[in-house]
């Protein structure tokens, strides 16, 4: 298994509640269509602040979500993406990732995992 790891800033004219109905309602519908063949999960994580009881020093979130994509082996992730960056799958997705996303703070990383068990 191989996961596609990305961590997202909503467009600075969205709030978290309007990035997250949109992102939900709308860009995971397009995601999914064109994942679907491909990937075997998609998850959104998006993230919220630290409540100032909890870690008292001020934190700036650099992010709002982090978005997986989890691949059954890299050709599968290879096959995926010579798919998304064809002009149809663009036509489609790069319109709502503009209205959705701050461009220039989307960043991409392959992740290997180790995972613990903590049950023994």
């Amino acid at each position: 298994m191989i996961k596609m790891v990305n961590l997202l800033k909503r467009h600075p004219d969205l709030s978290m509640e309007e990035f997250v109905d949109h992102y939900e309602t709308v860009h995971r519908k397009i995601g999914e269509k064109w994942l679907s063949r491909f990937a075997v999960k998609y998850v959104r994580r998006y993230l919220r602040d630290v409540p100032e009881s909890v870690y008292p020093a001020k934190m700036v979130r650099n992010y709002d979500v982090v978005m997986e994509i989890w691949f059954a082996d890299r050709k599968a992730l290879e096959d995926c993406f010579a798919v998304l960056v064809t002009d149809e799958a663009q036509a489609e997705i790069r319109p709502d990732e503009d209205r959705l996303f701050d461009r220039a703070n989307m960043h991409f990383f392959i992740a290997e995992e180790h995972e613990s068990d903590l049950r023994s």
